[in-house]
């Protein structure tokens, strides 16, 4: 079952929200048997500690602890963790800001994801929160919903989600939302200049393909780059470790498509074009091989010193084919580089840009939507790094520091947009976390919906 919150507000139970500062005054006005109850019970108020509240006829309310200030700063949608309440309507009640409010609804849409499609779901009535007052319910199922596709295309196994899948997945996404989509795969991909998408994918039985998908026709212009490797082995390059979750190295695609379903779900008076790489990178005697030199869509030559760094390759076409058409903003999210979660960890986004009004525009979109970044540098006096001498460009200096940012410069010299941003993103959430479970998890796409309006002047 997809997001939702609960219709019926009157038939609701209460889901109080008690902070450490205001849990006396609570206590002091609840009647004797419930301030007995949470005293006994050990209630402090600490951040997410959620205790039931009986009844004469069962569970009559909830409480959940706020925590403090400095706990809030420590953990995101910490009030997700009542999505595990009895089944029904619940409504919370206490002193909030409009932005915890916001976060509680998101959190508890988000905490409800679950990917069942490996094993028999259980069906139980789902804990449904009643819309808080002052929230956007309407762009709060935008997100969830966008969030939840994300989610399953990643977590979807390489057998289920090759190129073939995600093709298909692509498609039924313009379908659904009267967009017209192209696809290019195969030795068509040679056929229409898109050399280096097809070299990384041709060792795969399942053909390489380039995804576009064009959707509004009126507003200011956005183009969305994905990567979609949908398993990574390295090539010829064959990873020594971390193979394991190379079914998530489409997480930038899932991601973009997550991030186009949101806003045109919510009729965004933009015209939105999205474009995916969608390959395999695998072994097979016509793989890549080190050492070969592309010539790529934009006519730029490629040394290819690791096939393992193909993540820049492939959207090094598809961001060259995105600028032949004048765009207003151009966006690209990839799984890209180990380097970036050395960096930041898994639960930042970091990601580049040089216009520093998208960045403020980013930034604060962050914020609204609990959808953290950090800004990394396109260094140009690093632009040396990645000039390999036998070719205009290598794909994998051996250089030995900031991997994440010689391969957005890389990419930038595919981009050539002075409003060019690109994200370099883990999507997956390592161990659960509220309203995150561990899996598939689209980084970004919220906070670049809430900056949009400010980035297009909508």
């Amino acid at each position: 079952m997809g997001p939702a919150f609960a219709d019926n507000a009157a038939a609701s139970r209460p889901l109080y929200v008690v902070g450490a500062e205001g849990l006396a005054g609570f206590l002091a006005g609840q009647d004797a048997a419930v301030r007995g109850w949470l005293t006994d019970a050990g209630f402090e108020a600490a951040l997410g500690d959620l205790r039931l509240v009986p009844g004469a006829h069962g569970v009559a309310a909830a409480v959940i602890g706020f925590g403090t200030a400095k706990t809030h700063a420590r953990q995101r949608f910490a009030l997700a963790k009542a999505v595990g309440l009895p089944g029904g309507a619940w409504h919370l009640v206490g002193d909030l800001t409009q932005s915890q409010r916001d976060e509680a609804a998101l959190g508890w849409l988000l905490a409800q994801y679950r990917f069942d499609r490996y094993r028999k779901a259980k069906v139980v009535e789902p804990a449904r929160l009643v819309l808080p007052e002052g929230c956007d319910g309407a762009r709060l199922l935008a997100m969830a919903a966008g969030e939840y596709l994300t989610r399953d295309l990643i977590n979807t196994p390489a057998q289920d989600m090759g190129p073939d899948e995600l093709e298909a997945a692509f498609v039924a996404l313009a379908e659904r939302f009267g967009a017209r989509a192209k696809v290019v795969k195969g030795a068509a991909l040679l056929e229409q200049n898109f050399p280096m998408i097809h070299a990384v994918g041709r060792a795969s039985p399942r053909e390489p393909r380039l995804l576009e998908m064009h959707w509004g026709s009126a507003g200011p212009s956005l183009t969305l780059v994905g990567k979609g490797v949908c398993f990574d082995t390295g090539g010829l390059n064959i990873k020594t470790a971390g193979m394991l979750l190379m079914k998530k190295d489409m997480g930038g695609a899932a991601t973009v498509m997550g991030l186009a379903q949101m806003i045109m779900q919510l009729g965004l008076a933009i015209r939105l074009r999205v474009i995916v790489a969608a390959v395999e990178n695998v072994i097979a005697g016509n793989a890549l091989k080190p050492k070969d030199i592309l010539t790529s869509r934009k006519g730029l030559t490629v040394e290819v010193n690791d096939t393992d760094a193909e993540g820049r390759l492939v959207l090094g076409d598809a961001l060259a084919l995105a600028v032949e058409t004048p765009t207003d903003v151009l966006i690209s999210m990839a799984t890209l580089t180990g380097a970036a979660r050395t960096a930041l960890g898994p639960d930042l986004a970091p990601y580049y840009t040089d216009d520093v009004g998208m960045a403020e525009a980013l930034e604060q979109g962050a914020k609204d939507t609990f959808d953290p970044v950090w800004r990394l540098p396109f260094h140009t006096p690093y632009e040396h790094i990645i000039e390999p001498g036998i070719a205009d460009l290598d794909n994998a200096p051996g250089w030995g520091f900031a991997g994440s940012v010689t391969a957005a410069l890389f990419l930038r010299r595919f981009a050539d947009h002075p409003r060019y941003m690109h994200f370099d993103i883990y999507g997956h959430t390592p161990a659960d976390a509220p309203a995150r479970p561990k899996g598939g998890v689209g980084q970004g796409a919220r906070a670049i919906l809430a900056g949009l309006p400010a980035m297009l002047g909508l």
